[in-house]
């Protein structure tokens, strides 16, 4: 019932947006930003490829948020429609319900509010969808969930640099974005485009992360760096005086450990189930850094 309330709002966006399109009628210039009600630092987390980890790092980054300052409210938003990870890695499931005025309500564990394309489908359900009516429920997702009150929202974009980072990003006053990557160089170019897309509309970057850093061995704890060494910190370096015109922190590195694959893949977060460990701390460590960088008195309901 709520798939098919959520998909018929979705249809008239798409319909209303190709009636103003075709009638001459677009917006000229860069689409005001509107702050999401209540919400007062949103926080992007992005990569210019898949598969280097920017999911786990998401979820890790909003409960290290939550750990290293328990007064903060932090939520998380599943940006990526086509393929929603929120739901497994934070061991939610069930459709949201909707509140009196029509919103949905995220589904809440370990203390974060969360919100995912992934509560509207069936997990092994493909969405094979065009890009009008993805950008249609994205706007759903963004402006029709009652989060709340939210010091942080932490949104787990898709990879790339495509409709959905340029839609949020022009859309949404973000209060930064923080890279992940991995030291190989294949991603550390994309990382750079990555950057460089939020440049462009003016989204300052808080950080670099570098996941996968290096491979932990689970018997001798030996570390090999088996994608290179250091690239993310030379990339930031370099980007600092480059590219951007101003210093982009190098947020961490975020080693190749069991324990953080494991903790994912079974819906218990490695920051959430096992708070102490040192692959832990590196969550914490990179989320005290991402708070020091966050604009202060921020009005959540003042367009910017």
């Amino acid at each position: 019932v709520i798939m098919s309330r959520v998909m018929g709002r979705v249809g008239r966006l798409a319909s209303s947006f190709r009636r103003s399109s075709t009638g001459g009628a677009m917006q000229r210039g860069l689409p005001k930003r509107w702050p999401i009600a209540g919400v007062k630092h949103v926080v992007v987390v992005a990569s210019g490829k898949g598969g280097v980890g920017k999911s786990t790092t998401a979820v890790n980054l909003a409960l290290g948020v939550a750990a290293v300052d328990k007064s903060l409210a932090v939520g998380l938003l599943d940006a990526d429609i086509y393929g929603p990870s929120v739901p497994r890695m934070m061991n939610l499931s069930g459709q949201p319900e909707l509140s009196k005025q029509d919103l949905m309500i995220p589904l809440t564990n370990y203390g974060i509010k969360c919100m995912s394309m992934g509560f509207l489908v069936e997990e092994k359900a493909a969405i094979v969808w065009r890009g009008l009516m993805v950008m249609s429920a994205l706007q759903k997702l963004l402006r029709g969930v009652e989060w709340g009150h939210l010091d942080v929202l932490v949104v787990d974009m898709p990879p790339g640099t495509g409709d959905t980072q340029l839609s949020i990003s022009q859309q949404v006053p973000l209060s930064g974005a923080v890279i992940v990557t991995t030291p190989q160089d294949i991603a550390l170019l994309d990382a750079r485009r990555g950057a460089e897309m939020f440049r462009k509309v003016d989204v300052p970057v808080l950080g670099l992360v570098q996941n996968m850093s290096c491979f932990v061995c689970p018997s001798c704890g030996h570390h090999t760096p088996i994608f290179g060494e250091d690239g993310a910190q030379r990339v930031a370096e370099e980007m600092g005086t480059e590219v951007l015109g101003v210093h982009i922190r190098f947020a961490g590195d975020v080693p190749l450990h069991l324990s953080i694959r494991e903790t994912s893949d079974t819906g218990r977060p490695v920051v959430a189930s096992a708070p102490d460990s040192p692959q832990a701390e590196v969550y914490k460590k990179i989320a005290r850094r991402v708070l020091d960088k966050l604009p202060v008195d921020i009005d959540p309901f003042k367009p910017r």
